[in-house]
């Protein structure tokens, strides 16, 4: 049984231009402990793929389900980050990273327990009394992972969670979340822009299509840990997902022009 599965997803969404298909006839299983990263241009339904399977949002058509069960709902099981780190500026650190953890009524001296050991495994455990306002934007993007992971979520899903941070905080996190993945042997779903980042990451890397909403490739990425993203072998799997990404992207461009001609 997968981890995760979904089958013949179709996800409409209304715009100035009618109905738009983010996802058609999606099907994909996610296995148990895989670290599968999504790239595809703006607006090709990546989002929405993460949203579907977190329970923020229902496909108008198809079924998916985490460990055999249909997905109905938000639940404790999978944990969204996002590319801006949704943090409460009026607590500090490690209020942040235990505020889940006392909404689910786990008592004060426990939680700050785990909330500590979390800020250890992020290196920012000499920070937990500082405001959100002293942090920089990998710290920010630090306790977020903290506070994502502090309900011990099977699944993450991570929505660009990188994408704001300059070169040198992006690759420390790399490292990190890399670590936290093979520690805590956790489902990743890992969405970005950056193909080379997605070759660093992923266990498997899918490359879906401008229009419609569908798979276009699957690579599996055999490359041995711990990786870099200057490594020879890494650069050359990802000169392939990005060439066929150009061109998904120029035939979806082309298909767009002929649409307004015929209009």
């Amino acid at each position: 049984m997968p981890r995760v599965e979904l089958v013949d997803i179709s996800k409409l969404f209304l715009s100035f231009a009618g109905l738009v298909p983010a996802l058609t006839d999606f099907s994909l299983r996610i296995e148990e402990g895989e670290f599968l990263c999504i790239v595809g241009p703006s607006g090709c339904g990546k989002s929405t793929l993460l949203n579907l399977i977190a329970g923020l949002e229902k496909p108008d058509r198809g079924s998916i389900s985490v460990d055999g069960a249909p997905v109905l709902k938000p639940g404790p099981d999978r944990v969204v980050m996002f590319q801006e780190a949704a943090l409460f500026p009026w607590l500090n650190v490690i209020q942040n990273v235990s505020f889940g953890l006392k909404m689910a009524g786990v008592p004060k001296a426990e939680r700050q327990d785990r909330a500590m050991g979390l800020l250890e495994m992020v290196k920012l455990a000499p920070f937990a009394r500082s405001w959100v306002h002293e942090l920089s934007g990998g710290m920010k993007q630090r306790v977020a992972l903290a506070g994502a992971l502090a309900l011990d979520p099977g699944i993450l899903l991570m929505d660009e969670p990188f994408a704001a941070l300059d070169a040198q905080t992006r690759d420390q996190l790399h490292e990190e979340i890399e670590q936290i993945w093979e520690e805590t042997g956790k489902t990743v779903v890992f969405v970005t822009h950056n193909v080379r980042e997605a070759v660093r990451l992923g266990t498997r890397v899918i490359l879906m299509t401008a229009r419609q909403g569908r798979i276009k490739q699957e690579y599996p990425i055999n490359l041995p840990r711990h990786r870099h993203l200057e490594d020879v072998e890494l650069v050359k799997i990802a000169s392939v997902i990005r060439d066929d990404l150009r061109q998904e992207v120029i035939q979806a461009s082309q298909l767009e022009g002929a649409d307004r001609v015929r209009q």
